[in-house]
This record gives C-alpha cells, structure tokens and sequence, in this order.
C-alpha cells in the first residue's frame, strides 16, 4: 500500500515523523494543561477517550457489518489517494485551495482527516492502525496546522463556527481515533490553536458579548472536553461538564433553549428541534456516555430524558424528522430528514445506555419500531457502525416489542408548531408571528423558503420518501402546501433577514392529546394580502378555514390544499364535484361548494438554486420530479375570500364523496371560526363572538381557541389564548354549567359561565371538566 504524503516529507519539511508508535500514547502536557492530572490519574483521562472513541468505531470488527466496514474504508481509502500537498498554493487536495478562509475550505480539509482517522481507527478496514496511513495522517495535520488552522490567523470575515466548533470538533475526533500513532511532540501543538478559537464552551470569541447557548454551546463543550481528554486538563473536562449541566434547564424565553412545552429555539426566533436541536442532543448524550464513570461524570441528567419525550418523540416519523422543525437545513442537499433522524435515533440509542428504567421501558419499543418500519431509508445505511450495532441488539432482542407509531395532538406555543399523530399518518402546521421567526436563510442557505412559516402543512402518509425525495428543489416554492399566497415574483432570501410577521396571533390548542385547533393571522411578506387561517385536527381528518383573504396589489391570490411529490410517475386521479381523491395519500373534500383547480405537472430543478453555501451549497445536477397540485383560485384582489376544505388521509373514495356530511361548519367569519362533529365543539374566536350550536350558543368574550367534548353529563374543556393579549377570557357553554372538576386554577365557575384566566401563560392550554 502506498501513500502520497509518506513520499512527501520534503515537501513538508519540519513535519517529518519520528517516535511513531502505535501502541504507545503522547506524553502527558506539562504546565498549565497538566494541572489535575497528577491528582485524578493519566488511566481516568485515557478510560474517558476510549469510551469516545468507541462511540465512533464501535469495537472489535464483526464480519455482520462488513459492508459498513469496507464504506468507511472506501472513504479513507478515497482522501488518502487524493491526497496532493502544495504548499505554495496552498492545499492538501487540489479541489480545497486553503488561501481564502472564506471558502470554508480548511474546515472541509479537518472533516476529510477525520474521514481518514475514522478508516484507521476502525477495526476491519485494511487501514487498520497502518503505520505508513498514519504517519500521512501526521504530516497532513502539520499541514494543515502551518497552513490552515493556527492561533495567529487572521479570521478575515469567514464563518465563526468553523474556527470556534467545525474544526475544533473535527480535530479532536481525528486526534482521539488517531491518538495511539501519534508522536509525543505533534498532539499538543495541533490542540493549542483552541486555546484562542475554543477556550470556554460558553464564550463566543469572535464576538465577545454573545453567551453561547444551545446547539452551539454543546458542541464546544465536546471540543473542549475532548481537549481536556487529549491533553490530562481536568479542569476542561469539567468546564465542559458544567456548560452541559447548565443546558439542561428549561427556559421560559425569549430567545434560544428548550422549553417546557417541548419547543425548542435557536438563533434566538426560529425552530430549530430537528436540526440545531438534534446536534445539541447528539453532543449531550456522547458527552454522558463519555464521561460516565469518570471522575468527570455528569450526575444533573434528568432533563435530557425529559427533553427527549417532550421536544423530539412528537417529530420523528419512523426514524424521519419533520421538515417543519428543521429551518435552513431543509435546502442542504447532504442533510435530509433521514440523515436528521438518524442523528437523533443515534443519540437516543446512546442515551438507552444511562437513562432510567421508566424512560428506557417506553424507548425501546418505540425506536425498534422506528427501525423496523422505515425500510425506505435503513438505519444501517446512514448510522456509524458503533450505533448500528447497538440497533442490531435492540431489533434482535425478543423481550422488546415493536412499538406502534407515536400518537397524539401536540401543540408547541414557544414556536408557533402544531403536530397531530395519528397511527397510519400524521400533520404538521409551521406558522409564525411577532416572536417566531418565518424562514431563516443564513450562509446563503433556504434561499427560496418564502413561505415555510406561512401556514405551511406538512402531511406524512405511508410514503416514507414523499419530502426527502428531491423535494425542495424541485417543489413549486410558490405553492406550499396550506400557505395562501399572491403570485408575486421573489428574490432570493438575504442572509440574515429576519422577518418577524407584526402579529401576535399565532398558536393553538389540544383537549386530551387527542384533537387540535390551531390558528395564525396572515400578514403577508411585501404584499397587501391578509388573511385569518385555521385548522381544526380529527381522528380521521384536517378541516381547513380561511377568512378575511383580501389583497389589492392586482395580483392573483391562491390557498394550496395539496402540493404531492409523486416522483416519476402520476398516479391515477379520481375527482368530482366538490372532491379530489388521490390514491395512497388522501382525499380532499371542499366544504363551502368553492371548486378546486388540479394541475399535474414535471418540475426540473437543482439543489444549488435553493443554497449557495460555502461548505453547503448543493449541485447543479438538474433533477425531476411529478407533482399533484390541488388549489383554490381566490382571483386578483379579493375581498373577504374564504374557502373550506377537509383533508382526509387514506381515505378511499367513497369516503372522500361522502365526506362532506360529516363535519358543519358553524362559522367561518372574521369573528369566529368553528366547527362541530358528532360530540365534538371546536372553534377560533378572533375577538369576542357568539356561535349557533345544535345545542344553543357559544360564546367568549375575548380571542381565544377551543375545544368542547361532550360525554354525557361531563364536558372536557381545553381553551389557550394564541393572541396573548387577553388577561382572562369569559366563555358561555351551549348547556348550563352546575360545576367545573379536574381543573387547572385559571379556570373557574363564573355564575352560569366559565371564566378562564389565560393573562400570562403565553398562549398555553388551560383544561377543566365541566359537569352541565
């Protein structure tokens, strides 16, 4: 075997290898970086590092993963041969000049080298601890430390996270695998430019004021701690340890963290649970698992279970995270919602290892079914090998069963998200407001996400492949799902832009995790257009209310009922007066004798139309994909539009011509919007407002959402105020109130009324039984 760096030296000068042992470790720092490890012990840091290390590679080679096994050697294989040192270009690879930190290109050079450790650490490979892949692996980090990534660089307005955590979290991972062949004197000198770029996991170097939080902070606390590992610094190890116990509190806001609702933010007004909020998991739990036992060890843990069933179970759909909660992400063409579940599927089969036995009970069945119906995208086709065999002794154990799919309505008021699970499908609403962010189009990224936070739905059916198959740059941007939009033209979205829409109405409410009202007031993005929208979430169907749509930019106004990816072929459309039925996804029902237009078109697109990033950006290869497009034409200008529609999924056809019957609308107006079926109340009150039911009148007195059940003598009460303006809200039931039980203690009897105290409890549910 023959390397390009090992017949190199000359070229590299004071970077030639001497001491190499691959059985030997580097020698202990000395001064300030040793402090503490004569008291703890060199076995205690050594331990802590090869419990990480295995986190990556797994253990001894098992000939059930070779092909997993040959990949990771293929990718190593792939860097080493490619490998061409230039050092007055400079670059380690001609396709990554590094003379421009602009590019991002050394950060993609530090991710190959830990591409090329992760080959020679891992057990099987013919890299193997392969002293001559070694001794390349060495020169090649004196290269890129003379050359790339060094303490007295100058920044020169590049990204700040590849100096403060991309290359930080890179090299350290690569020293860890590669820390049995390295010589004494190169580990330290490559670590010591983290002493400037990385120091603390809370500060934020490049701007001083910035406290880091989230995500972020628990990704310098991995870098910092795998630095303290690598260098015997007790006190990194445990400054990273505390930055990481003090993530684990929940937040009340504003700005970034976890939420006691399960939202979480990032970049202070965007969700963010399936893409910052999956790597903020990911590190916490490898920081657990590594430090376990030591004399590091993270007791404060708690929270991390709790935020694992709050903020991530509600979002995964078989090993799938919701698009809705993945920001920008959702224009990387190397990040789709498969490679995001994987992440959090990997964490949560880390954190199986510590978490406690009422967590773990519920877990395991859940993730083994996770595992077993995503055959679409499989699990071992994505994950490391270390986490592939820890799925493999979850599926293979007999005692655990396959969990069902998650169910249940939850309602996310810290970010404006609405997620309804039902057992063969699911529904996602992205709404926004004065406090949640529309679209997020940082580093050139989600350039056409206009409308993702518009009112935005997302449905998940059977079809596993529907919304990471080529989807966003092949999509109508246009015309998204749910959203009411004029036909404006749009430029790219500017880095940075935050828009904000001027109200605060957006939320929703949930009664017994089993129904949902969710509601957001349009105000459109440089357009006139505003509109009222609702959604009132079944057992068996969506029921779609919009009001009040008006616009006078002389400019066409539509609502999107469905846009379906099909792939490559259209499959067969049914359609009659008033219905669409489209076979495998769902029917649509229009309930207000409003007539829906149906276009079946191939739209060719490419990634990099939709992100231009520098380590992001996608390809220019064009790809093709059929859609379905169900909408509803409200014409130029409109004034006072409205529409109604019901989305039924897997409903056959004779179900969907039927539909129409089974739900009355009781308003659709700019005061009220509700609906009633069978034992079941639901309605948005925009301000105060009376609503005819078959029982007689229901009121309130201020805006508010809610949802009335009936069974009998008892009436189960779920009320919220997305508005958050009212202080307490007066709500008249269609029967006579005789007494309220099992209440919270903001709702109470007020003569033959219900008074509900909703002033501060920032759009989140109240809930009572009402004995009529």
């Amino acid at each position: 075997m023959t390397h390009p760096l090992s017949r190199r030296s000359a070229l590299l000068g004071a970077a030639a290898v001497t001491g190499l042992a691959l059985r030997g470790s580097p020698a202990e720092a000395i001064g300030a970086e040793a402090i503490g490890a004569e008291a703890i012990g060199a076995a205690a840091f050594d331990d802590a590092r090869e419990r990480w290390v295995s986190l990556l590679v797994g253990g001894s080679y098992n000939p059930a993963y070779a092909d997993k096994t040959r990949a990771v050697e293929g990718s190593a294989n792939a860097v080493l041969r490619k490998m061409k040192p230039v050092p007055g270009r400079p670059s380690l690879w001609p396709d990554l000049p590094l003379g421009d930190p602009r590019t991002g290109n050394f950060n993609r050079a530090y991710n190959r080298m830990r591409t090329l450790a992760l080959g020679w650490a891992t057990p099987g490979t013919a890299l193997h601890r392969d002293r001559q892949v070694a001794e390349s692996a060495v020169r090649a980090l004196d290269f890129l430390h003379e050359h790339a990534y060094h303490e007295g660089l100058d920044r020169r307005g590049s990204n700040w996270y590849w100096w403060e955590i991309g290359v930080p979290r890179a090299l350290t991972d690569t020293c860890a695998l590669l820390y049995d062949g390295l010589p004494k004197d190169r580990l330290h000198r490559w670590l010591r430019p983290l002493r400037r770029w990385c120091p603390d996991p809370e500060r934020r170097v490049s701007h001083p004021g910035v406290v880091e939080t989230g995500a972020n902070r628990a990704g310098k606390a991995m870098a910092v701690a795998m630095r303290g590992l690598l260098t015997h610094d007790a006190r990194l190890v445990r400054r990273a340890g505390d930055a990481v116990s003090d993530l684990l509190r929940t937040t009340r806001g504003p700005g970034d963290g976890f939420y006691r609702d399960g939202s979480f933010i990032q970049h202070d007004v965007y969700p963010y649970t399936g893409s910052y909020g999956v790597d903020y998991l990911e590190s916490v739990a490898k920081l657990i698992a590594m430090l376990t036992r030591s004399p590091w060890e993270i007791t404060r843990t708690g929270n991390v279970y709790d935020i694992v069933d709050r903020s991530f179970m509600p979002f995964i759909v078989d090993g799938l995270m919701m698009d809705c909660v993945r920001g920008r992400q959702i224009s990387v063409q190397g990040h789709r919602d498969y490679h995001s579940g994987q992440k959090a599927v990997e964490a949560i089969l880390t954190l199986l290892e510590s978490a406690p036995e009422r967590y773990a009970r519920r877990w395991r069945p859940q993730v083994k079914g996770w595992l077993t119906r995503n055959q679409a995208v499989p699990y071992d086709t994505l994950a490391p090998l270390a986490s592939i065999a820890r799925a493999k002794v979850l599926l293979e154990d007999p005692s655990v069963p396959v969990g069902p799919p998650t169910t249940g309505t939850y309602v996310f008021a810290d970010m404006d998200r609405v997620v309804h699970r039902r057992p063969t499908w699911a529904y996602a609403i992205a709404m926004s407001s004065e406090r949640i962010g529309a679209a997020e189009a940082m580093n050139r990224e989600n350039l056409h996400g206009w409308y993702t936070g518009d009112g935005m739905t997302y449905l998940y059916t059977g079809d596993l492949t529907h919304w990471n198959d080529d989807l966003w740059p092949t999509i109508d941007p246009y015309r998204l799902p749910g959203t009411t939009v004029d036909t404006r033209r749009r430029a790219d979205l500017r880095h940075g832009k935050r828009r904000l829409p001027p109200t605060p109405w957006a939320g929703g409410v949930a009664l017994d995790r089993e129904y949902g009202v969710a509601a957001m007031k349009l105000i459109a993005d440089g357009s006139s257009l505003r509109a009222k929208k609702a959604w009132f979430l079944l057992d068996d169907a969506v029921i779609a209310l919009g009001t009040g749509i008006r616009a006078s930019d002389g400019r066409r106004v539509e609502t999107i009922v469905e846009n379906r990816n099909t792939h490559d072929s259209h499959p067969p459309l049914a359609w009659g007066d008033g219905w669409v039925h489209l076979p495998g996804v769902a029917g649509y029902a229009l309930l207000d004798g409003a007539a829906a237009k149906v276009t079946r078109r191939k739209r060719t697109g490419r990634w990099r139309d939709i992100d231009k990033g520098a380590t992001t950006g996608g390809d220019d290869t064009p790809v093709t994909r059929l859609y379905t497009t169900i909408l509803i034409d409200h014409g130029v200008d409109p004034r006072q539009a409205r529409y109604a529609y019901a989305v039924l999924p897997g409903a056959s056809i004779a179900q969907t011509v039927a539909y129409r019957g089974r739900v009355e609308i009781l308003a659709n107006s700019g005061a009220v919007q509700a609906i009633a079926r069978d034992d079941l109340l639901a309605a948005v009150f925009w301000r105060a407002g009376t609503v005819e039911t078959a029982h007689g009148p229901l009121a309130a007195d201020g805006p508010c959402t809610l949802l009335l059940r009936r069974d009998h003598e008892r009436v189960r009460l779920a009320v919220a105020d997305p508005s958050r303006a009212a202080d307490e809200v007066k709500i008249t039931l269609p029967w006579r109130v005789r007494s309220v039980k099992d209440n919270d203690r903001s709702v109470r009897k007020a003569k033959s009324a219900i008074k509900v105290e909703v002033g501060g409890s920032r759009g989140h549910a109240h809930t009572a039984i009402v004995h009529v």
